[in-house]
Formats: structure tokens, sequence, C-alpha cells
């Protein structure tokens, strides 16, 4: 899978280059077998480096390395997955706070999405499909 489309890289290199704002999270990257979920806001210029919320294991914001991510290799031949129906719809701070308020960035969406908060994004697995 392509971690990054093209307008992804350049909405976070955009965002890379504007210090000290709150920015909505691009895009969410995800290990299809268990822990692990990361949101991205920013991507250095050496296109390697990015920034905000990983939770692997108790979520918190910092940077990692994008070809880090792409190195995983999982069971089955499988990597770590890009979220294709992921909306950020609030600033990292906003994710940040209700992923430490409820444990981990999944609950957080849970809770953001049951509470109204959020408009789309990624319906969570054990909601119904609305119709």
């Amino acid at each position: 899978m392509i971690l990054l489309t093209a307008s992804q890289r350049a909405q976070l290199l955009a965002n890379g280059c504007q210090a000290d704002t709150d920015h909505i999270p691009v895009v969410k990257f995800f290990n299809p077998f268990g822990a692990g979920v990361w949101l991205a806001t920013e991507l250095d210029e050496d296109g390697d480096i990015m920034f905000g919320l990983a939770d692997i294991g108790y979520p918190e914001l910092g940077s990692w390395s994008l070809n880090e991510l792409r190195s995983i290799r999982l069971p089955f031949g499988m990597g770590i997955e890009r979220d294709l129906l992921f909306t950020g719809d609030f600033p990292i701070s906003v994710w940040a706070k209700a992923a430490r308020e409820t444990g981990s960035i999944r609950d957080a969406e849970r809770l953001l999405y049951r509470s109204g908060r959020l408009s789309g994004g990624t319906r969570p697995d054990t909601e119904p499909p609305r119709s």
C-alpha cells in the first residue's frame, strides 16, 4: 500500500513549514494486527520525519520516521496501512486530549464519533452503518 498520496505529502510538507500551529491530522496509519496508530500532521522537508500523535501502547505527541513505518513487516507479508477513509476533522490537540482521556487513539475516535464531535471520519467497526 502507498502510505502517502502526493496531495497528502504536499499538505504535510506545507504544515511542516508552519511552526506553532495546531494542525488537523492529514493521514492516519495503523497496524492491522494490533497496537499501533499514528495521526500525522507534519512532514519535515527531508521527507522522512513526521510529527503528530502516535499510540503504540500510550498516546503521545512526537516525531517518527516514515521510512521506519514502511519497513515494518507484519504477519502474512503485510505492513502498516493507511486508513483510506480517515478525515482528521479536529486539531491534533483535540485528538491528543481525547486519546489521553480514553487511553488510546482508537478509543478517542470512538468517543469523538459517538459524541457527535466527529462529523465524518472512520466509522468504528463496532458501530452499525447508518441508513
